[in-house]
């Protein structure tokens, strides 16, 4: 599995790990992979506690960081992060924020104890997000940076570029895959519409070929249903320079999440997420529950557009994430994942999950290599 990629990152293995835990990135990499920390929702102090406590226990393996700054967002234009939340604000119904905190609590979610009930932008914005690449690209360790959606402006991509990391962008179409690349970005992730998280709607098989057929000598990370080792194989297969995962690590032992949470995805099928707005404005995969079926009925609220779903969503995501065990907070909780969580069906640490996938994956190819007629 060894490639140009791996070795200008300095990994064993073309594993890249998204999630928003330091232990799971950590472990990751520790493991051979490359643990990516996601970003969004934290402030800039946050972020720069979490990435002093990944340098503090990574040693000297890599790691990478993932933000968010979308190409077109509601209330675009250059202003500072603060007289963009006070211009957006002014853009949010109060009816979608009544509704928002009737739905907490009537599932018994405990209000946050400051008594606020929005985190702010949470970096979905140039402003916001523009402080947090700054700050991970002060660490020596970081050694890529992933945009999760649209193609980073151009400053941001020669920051990065210009302090001798990668940088690379999601993306579920062809076009979008067209358009990093002619942007410079040294590698894409192409994911599937069974992908958690922001996804679009072709499926991964259908997908993959094409875009790295569409790339060319740019390297393709496979996203969206890679949950072991035979899927590994088939993405590389097809092309993939590595693959991309994140539902594989929500639950593993090193995640911090509570056990109402871990449950709720231990036990989920893959029939059990959906493609909603219901959160953050634009189309994310998640499992379904009360809530996304809430914003989806006639008699209700529309989702707004990105970043203003989220303002109106955010202290539902915080208070869903803390108080996961109380009430009945798992109709109403965000729970963002793939399809693949359907194959998640007990609790592993990160070391064990690593050596499945590897192991899998050898096997998938020697079964592949044994087909072949003898010359």
């Amino acid at each position: 599995m060894k490639n140009q990629l791996c070795e200008q990152l300095g990994i064993d293995y073309p594993i890249f790990a998204f999630t928003h835990c330091r232990d799971v990135v950590v472990a990751v990499s520790k493991a051979g992979g490359i643990g990516v920390l996601g970003a969004v929702g934290f402030s800039p102090e946050q972020l720069k506690e979490e990435l002093d406590w990944i340098d503090a226990h990574i040693g000297d393996k890599p790691y990478g960081v993932d933000i968010v700054i979308p190409e077109k967002y509601e209330g675009m234009g250059d202003m500072t992060a603060e007289e963009m939340e006070e211009q957006l604000w002014k853009m949010v119904p109060q009816g979608h924020m009544d509704f928002a905190q009737k739905l907490l609590s009537d599932a018994g979610v405990p209000e946050w104890p400051d008594g606020t009930n929005s985190m702010g932008l949470m970096g979905w914005t140039d402003a916001t997000a523009t402080p947090l690449l700054e700050e991970a690209l002060t660490r020596p360790g970081c050694r890529m940076i992933a945009n999760a959606l649209g193609t980073p402006p151009a400053d941001k991509i020669k920051m990065v570029q210009d302090s001798g990391r990668l940088i690379g962008a999601l993306c579920g179409k062809v076009k979008q895959a067209l358009a990093h690349k002619a942007a410079g970005l040294d590698f894409v992730v192409a994911q599937g519409g069974e992908g958690g998280g922001h996804t679009g709607e072709i499926g991964s098989v259908v997908l993959w070929p094409q875009i790295v057929d569409a790339l060319g000598d740019t390297p393709m990370l496979a996203a969206g249903g890679i949950g072991n080792g035979r899927q590994i194989a088939s993405a590389l297969a097809m092309g993939a320079a590595g693959v991309w995962t994140g539902s594989l690590w929500l639950t593993v032992e090193e995640a911090h999440i509570e056990e109402a949470q871990r449950d709720s995805l231990l036990n989920a099928t893959s029939e059990d997420t959906i493609r909603s707005r219901s959160w953050t404005g634009k189309t994310c995969r998640m499992l379904k529950n009360e809530w996304t079926e809430a914003w989806e009925r006639p008699d209700t609220p529309d989702p707004l557009g990105m970043p203003l779903q989220g303002m109106v969503t955010s202290d539902g995501m915080r208070r869903t994430a803390t108080y996961a065990n109380v009430g009945e907070c798992q109709k109403v909780a965000f729970n963002p994942c793939g399809q693949v969580i359907g194959q998640i069906g007990e609790q592993e640490n990160v070391r064990t999950v690593m050596f499945n996938l590897l192991s899998e994956y050898v096997d998938a190819v020697e079964r592949l290599n044994n087909l072949m007629p003898e010359t």
